[in-house]
């Protein structure tokens, strides 16, 4: 993240995915309602992190960073591409790269 930043990204352009436990700051954020937890991501004022599950609720953003941190091999599998045609200029995929080939099914 400190990169993305420091090379000149702008936080609200950028979405971070979880497929397995939830970043901190999404379950910290829950915490005030769903209401608000998402009009954060409306306002794009922040880096905004989401359950992977809830990909097809977030916004597309120039960037998005997919932390391949659990679930099932068939969850990770539907989440990728649809977190690919959610970022509209970088996709970044961290996790172990085999599991990552096995859930696309390719050498990524």
């Amino acid at each position: 993240m400190d990169l993305l930043l420091e090379s000149g990204r702008a936080p609200g352009d950028v979405l971070v995915l979880t497929t397995g436990d939830q970043h901190p700051w999404a379950a910290h954020e829950l915490s005030f309602g769903e209401d608000a937890y998402w009009a954060q991501q409306d306002a794009r004022e922040d880096v905004f992190f989401a359950d992977a599950a809830a990909v097809s609720r977030a916004a597309a953003r120039p960037v998005v960073v997919v932390a391949v941190n659990g679930g099932t091999e068939e969850a990770v599998a539907r989440r990728l591409p649809e977190a690919m045609r959610r970022a509209t200029a970088l996709l970044i995929v961290c996790g172990d790269p085999e599991r990552v080939n096995s859930a696309l099914g390719a050498g990524v």
